[in-house]
C-alpha cells in the first residue's frame, strides 16, 4: 500500500485516531464515515494505492466547488482540530485478498503513528440471534482492550459486546494466527466441515481488520449494527453518532446543516438517482 499525498499536504502527526469502514451489508460503515468527514469538514490530504482494492473514480463526494476534485477508491482525510484521520473506501476488495488488504492498512496505521483505530461496519439482520428492539437500534462493539473483546468505556456508553464473539473459536484463532504470521493462509485442513453459524463473524472484513490492527499493537474498536439491504441512511446516523462518542468528538466541532448535528454529504443527493420527470404524470 502506497500513500500519495496531495500537493503541499501531508498526514498530520497529531491525528492519532484513525476511523475507517469495513465493507459489509448495506454499506453502513461507508455512509457513517461519509457523515463524519462532511460534518467535521475534514480535508483530503491524499489517497492510498493498494493492489487488493478495485480501482474506481467519481465526482467530488463532499464539497462541490468551481475546482472540484475526483474521488478515488481509497482516500485519506485529516481533521487536525479533532485529532482524527479518516480513510474512505469506495470499491470492494479483490476476492480472497481481504487479509492482505487488512495487513497493509495495519502497516500504514502503525507507520504513521496511529494509536487508536475505529472500524465502522454492519451485520446481517437475518443472522441476529437475540433480537431486542425495545430500545431502538442497538450498537454492538468489539474491542482489543481486553482479551474477551470487552471495553469499559463502551460498556459505560450502554453498548453490548458482540455476543457471538469467542476468541477461542477455531476460526478466530486461525485468523489471529494469520494476522500475527504464525500460520500460513494455505493451511485449510482445519476447515473441512461446512460453515457453521459461529463462523459468520470471523469471515467478515471487520474481523480481518480487527485481528490485523490488534497484531500491530494498536487499540482497535469495532462499532457495528445489524441491518438489511435498502435505505440504510438512518443506520449510518446511529453509527456515526456512536463513533463521535468513542473518539470524543464534541458537538461544537461538527458543522451540521439546517440546525442539525450532521452535514449531509453532497453525494447522497444522487443515491437513488434524479427525481422523476413530473411531465410524465
Amino acid at each position: 500500500m502506497e500513500f500519495i499525498s496531495e500537493q503541499g499536504k501531508n498526514l498530520h502527526q497529531e491525528c492519532s485516531t484513525l476511523v475507517l469502514p469495513a465493507l459489509s451489508i448495506g454499506n453502513v460503515g461507508q455512509l457513517g464515515v461519509d457523515l463524519l468527514i462532511s460534518s467535521t469538514r475534514a480535508e483530503r490530504i491524499g489517497y492510498l494505492d493498494d493492489p487488493n482494492v478495485l480501482p474506481c473514480v467519481g465526482n467530488d463526494a463532499y464539497f462541490p466547488s468551481s475546482q472540484p476534485q475526483l474521488s478515488l477508491s481509497l482516500e485519506a482525510f485529516d481533521s487536525p482540530t479533532n485529532s482524527l484521520t479518516f480513510i474512505q473506501q469506495r470499491s470492494p476488495v479483490v476476492k480472497g485478498r481481504m487479509l492482505e488488504y487488512a495487513k497493509n492498512l495495519a502497516d500504514f496505521a502503525a507507520a504513521n503513528g496511529k494509536k487508536h483505530v475505529v472500524v465502522l461496519s454492519s451485520l446481517d439482520f437475518g443472522r441476529w440471534q437475540t433480537i431486542d428492539m425495545s430500545s431502538g437500534l442497538q450498537i454492538y462493539y468489539l474491542s482489543s482492550a481486553k482479551m474477551d473483546g470487552t471495553d469499559d468505556d463502551c460498556e459505560r456508553l450502554g453498548w453490548k459486546r458482540l455476543q457471538e464473539y469467542d476468541p477461542a473459536q477455531i476460526r478466530w484463532k486461525y485468523l489471529n494466527g494469520l494476522a500475527e504470521g504464525k500460520v500460513v493462509q494455505e493451511d485449510t485442513s482445519l476447515f473441512e466441515d461446512e460453515l457453521q453459524d459461529e463462523d459468520y463473524l470471523p469471515s467478515l472484513p471487520f474481523a480481518a481488520m480487527f485481528s490485523c490492527f490488534k497484531a500491530k499493537g494498536l487499540k482497535v474498536t469495532c462499532l457495528l449494527c445489524y441491518c438489511s439491504e435498502g435505505d440504510n441512511m438512518p443506520d449510518s446516523f446511529q453509527l456515526a453518532e456512536a463513533a463521535s462518542k468513542v473518539v470524543g468528538l464534541r458537538d461544537n466541532n461538527v458543522q451540521g446543516s439546517e440546525g442539525g448535528k450532521w452535514t449531509i454529504p453532497f453525494s447522497w443527493q444522487s443515491v437513488y438517482g434524479p427525481p422523476p420527470d413530473m411531465s410524465l404524470f
